[in-house]
C-alpha cells in the first residue's frame, strides 16, 4: 500500500463577522486529499482534512516541506506491522528535521494532513473512526452520543441585542441547550447588556459561556471576572494571551467558576506548561485543545495521556472547531463534548446532515472514516479538490 497523490487547495470561509481580535473577512482554510492505492468496495481510499477556523490556510508550508515529506517518505516506511497506512509513522515521516519549538503555524499544517491520514486509516479498516480510537485506547467503550453547544454570537455591523437575541432562540430551538457568545469586542457595559440578554432567551446564565479570545490584559481580565462571577456562566474563555500562564493563574485565584482556555496552544509542551503554570483547575475548568491546529490526533493522543499524568479526566477536554474530527475523537476517546458552529465557517462547522442535535446531545454516523461524505455541503468541495 502507498499514498499515490496529495492535493491541496486553499479554500475561503470568509465572513463579516468579528470576535474581539479579528475579523474574518479573509479567513481561509486549507483542504487536502490523501489519494492512495487501497481499494475497498471497488473505490479507491482517499482521505480528506481541514484546518479549523481562526487560522489561515498553511498552503505554502504544506507544499513546499510536508507534502514532499510524505510523497518522498519510501512506502514502507509509512505502514505498520500489518501493511496499513499508520498516521502516527506517517506523522514522524512529515516531522522529520523539524527542530523543536516553534509551534505556530507548522502545527497547522501538519495538523490538516493528519486528518485526512486518519480518515483514510479508518477506511480501510471499513469502520468509523470513533470507533477505530475506542477499539485501540478505551477498551471498546465509545460514547453512543457527545455533547455539544452552540458557538456564535459574533459582532458584525448591524447587529442590535434583538438580533443577538434571534440567534440565540434559534439555537435552542434547533435542539442545543447551551450557547457560547463573544465578548471584548466593546466595553464592559455593553458585554454585561449583551450577556443579560442571552440569559433573557436562555433562562439560566449556566447555559451561556463567553469568549474574549485573547483580549484582555489582566486588568481588564480581573475587572470582567469580578463582573462576570455573580452570573455562574457555563464558562469564562480565554481572557488574555494564550501563552501568559500567569494571567491565567491570577484569574484563577479570583474566579471561582468555570474558566477555559486552549484552543490556542498547539502542543503537548505548551499544553503542559498551561497545566503546570496555568493554574486551571481540574475539578471544574474545561481544556479546548483542537486536534486539527496542533499537529492533529498523533499529537492530541500525547496531550491527553500528559493530561492523565497530571490528574486531569479527559471528560474535562472539550475541543475547539466545531467538526466532526473533534466529534469523532470526543466519541471514541471519552472527552467532555464539543464545540458546534451551527451557522458560521460552512461548510466546515456543523456535523452529518442527518443526525439532529437532541436535548443538547448529536450521536455520530456509522459511516467508514471520520464522516466526511455524510455531510452534503463539505464533501463537495473536498470531492472537487480530489478532482473527482
Amino acid at each position: 500500500m502507498r499514498i499515490v497523490d496529495i492535493r491541496e487547495r486553499a479554500v475561503p470561509i470568509k465572513s463579516n463577522i468579528r470576535n474581539a481580535y479579528i475579523d474574518f473577512s479573509q479567513m481561509t482554510a486549507s483542504v487536502v486529499t490523501v489519494v492512495t492505492d487501497a481499494v475497498r468496495d471497488g473505490r479507491p481510499v482517499i482521505g480528506f482534512g481541514f484546518n479549523s477556523n481562526g487560522r489561515y490556510a498553511p498552503s505554502g508550508l504544506l507544499r513546499e516541506r510536508f507534502i514532499p515529506r510524505l510523497l518522498g517518505a519510501p512506502p514502507d516506511t509509512l505502514l505498520d506491522e500489518d501493511g496499513i497506512l499508520d498516521p502516527a509513522r506517517a506523522w514522524s515521516a512529515m516531522m522529520a528535521n523539524e527542530k523543536p519549538g516553534g509551534h505556530g503555524e507548522r502545527s497547522v499544517a501538519v495538523g490538516v494532513l493528519d486528518m485526512a491520514l486518519w480518515d483514510a486509516r479508518a477506511k480501510m479498516e471499513g469502520i468509523p473512526l470513533w470507533r477505530l480510537l475506542a477499539d485501540r485506547y478505551r477498551g471498546g467503550t465509545a460514547d453512543d452520543r457527545v455533547s455539544v453547544y452552540a458557538a456564535g454570537g459574533y459582532y458584525y455591523p448591524g447587529k442590535d441585542v434583538r438580533a443577538l437575541q434571534d440567534e440565540m432562540r434559534s439555537y435552542l430551538d434547533r435542539g442545543y441547550t447551551a450557547v457560547k457568545i463573544k465578548i471584548g469586542g466593546g466595553d464592559l457595559a455593553e458585554d454585561l447588556r449583551r450577556i443579560d440578554a442571552v440569559v433573557e432567551v436562555t433562562g439560566s446564565a449556566s447555559s451561556l459561556a463567553v469568549d474574549a479570545n485573547g483580549r484582555f490584559d489582566l486588568t481588564t481580565a480581573m475587572a470582567y471576572a469580578r463582573a462576570l462571577e455573580p452570573y455562574g456562566l457555563k464558562w469564562y474563555e480565554e481572557a488574555g494571551d494564550p501563552l501568559d500562564y500567569r494571567l491565567q493563574a491570577a484569574l484563577a485565584e479570583v474566579y471561582a467558576p468555570t474558566m477555559a482556555t486552549g484552543e490556542n496552544l498547539f502542543s503537548m509542551q505548551d499544553a503542559r506548561n498551561l497545566i503546570r503554570y496555568g493554574g486551571m483547575r481540574p475539578d471544574r475548568d474545561v481544556l479546548q485543545f483542537d486536534c486539527a491546529l496542533s499537529y492533529g490526533l498523533v499529537e492530541y493522543l500525547r496531550i491527553l495521556d500528559m493530561l492523565e499524568r497530571h490528574g486531569w479526566s479527559a471528560r474535562r477536554v472539550v475541543p475547539h472547531g466545531g467538526h466532526q474530527m473533534s466529534l469523532n475523537i470526543a466519541a471514541g476517546l471519552g472527552l467532555g463534548g464539543n464545540e458546534s458552529y451551527p451557522d458560521v465557517f460552512r461548510p466546515f462547522g456543523g456535523f452529518a446532515d442527518d443526525i439532529p442535535v437532541e436535548n443538547g446531545f448529536v450521536r455520530l454516523p456509522q459511516a467508514p472514516g471520520v464522516g466526511f461524505e455524510t455531510k452534503n455541503d463539505l464533501y463537495a468541495v473536498m470531492k472537487d479538490v480530489a478532482g473527482a
